[in-house]
């Protein structure tokens, strides 16, 4: 009697281990999450990085690949890295022939991927936003004395604007990016009051270095235009006119600011 009041007890706990062991296996095989978006490479032991945009669609061998053109300066290995494509868990930047030229594992902790060249140069790999070992620390934000004391401008380059501003109050106001063909194409405040100096992107962005590159402060010296990223790196620009700017060399694409009013 006990036998048969206990049959269907049984029945349920091993319908119950069953459901619990698929759903096991299930989240065992599923596949890892999609890699694509923004991320930032960077040479292990230098302040040398840049921001990589990991594309969903294919490209010509792989996934596309997009970053800014300062990367080829700042990365020279980038010139030879046309596409991605992920395997598993791994991240593989690809050569023109589809060879791996970097070859990211998932990290065993929380810091970024990492991998080396043939030649021995390691590089590390982390997703937009994710702290990493050995970062550049922040550049020093205008001082309240900058904003009243003019600067030496004798360390401006000798090309740039002879009207460059005497002090970095008159930087302050909206700006807008001017790329080699389109024009208004991002908006970014620079603020600057005695609690703090802060660069701010607006709304509706349609550059996605500046967006990546997301500047959150800024700083002016030496008649120089110093932009800050949130994490840490900087783009240097010399003026080039009333209320313009330009990066500083002028390498790649054009990266021009202009002011602009509300």
């Amino acid at each position: 009697m006990r036998l048969r009041r206990l049959l269907p007890l049984l029945g349920l706990v091993s319908v119950g281990w069953m459901a619990w062991t698929g759903c096991a296996a299930a989240q065992e095989a599923s596949p890892p999450p999609d890699a694509a978006g923004p991320w930032e490479l960077a040479l292990d032991g230098s302040f040398r990085r840049c921001g990589l945009m990991l594309g969903a669609e294919p490209g010509s061998v792989g996934r596309v690949l997009r970053f800014p053109a300062g990367c080829r300066r700042a990365l020279p290995m980038i010139n030879g890295i046309v596409g991605w494509r992920q395997e598993g868990e791994m991240i593989q930047l690809l050569d023109r022939e589809g060879q791996p030229v970097l070859a990211f594992a998932t990290p065993e902790g929380d810091g970024p991927r990492s991998a080396e060249t043939p030649g021995g140069e390691r590089y590390s790999l982390a997703q937009a936003g994710m702290a990493q070992a050995g970062s550049r620390p922040a550049a020093p934000l205008v001082t309240q004395a900058a904003l009243t004391t003019p600067p030496s401008l004798r360390g401006a380059a000798p090309e740039s604007w002879a009207g460059a501003p005497s002090t970095a109050a008159a930087v302050t106001g909206l700006y807008t990016l001017d790329r080699f063909v389109e024009k208004d194409v991002c908006r970014v405040v620079l603020r600057a009051d005695t609690a703090q100096v802060t660069a701010q992107v607006q709304e509706g962005c349609r550059d996605p270095g500046l967006a990546l590159f997301d500047p959150t402060a800024w700083h002016y010296e030496a008649g120089r235009l110093t932009l800050v990223a949130r994490r840490g790196h900087s783009v240097e620009l010399i003026p080039v006119g009333e209320g313009r700017w330009r990066r500083d060399p002028e390498i790649g694409t054009t990266f021009v600011l202009r002011r602009v009013e509300p």
